[in-house]
């Protein structure tokens, strides 16, 4: 049941594309974000989601799923689903 509630929440809501040409704003939010320890990468992908207005960032990553941020909120699949039963 929560699988096909996040295939369902991904295909509702996967619609947003951030292209090259947001790179200078994406790069500057990535760049605040690998100031506090989390790997390019990952925070590239939590950049281009907070630049797309997301509120949630949903990853399995334990060691990412300690950052915290104002701007977006980091959860597991599991919280996410447990959230979205509890509004």
């Amino acid at each position: 049941m929560r699988r096909i509630s996040i295939e369902d929440f991904i295909e509702q809501n996967a619609k947003y594309f951030v292209g090259y040409e947001r790179e200078s704003e994406i790069t500057r939010i990535a760049t605040e974000i690998m100031a506090d320890g989390i790997k390019e990468k990952d925070a590239f992908h939590i950049a281009s989601a907070i630049y797309s207005g997301c509120e949630y960032f949903i990853s399995t990553d334990k060691r990412l799923l300690r950052f915290r941020t104002d701007k977006i909120r980091l959860v597991s699949p599991v919280e996410f689903i447990s959230e979205l039963e509890a509004e």
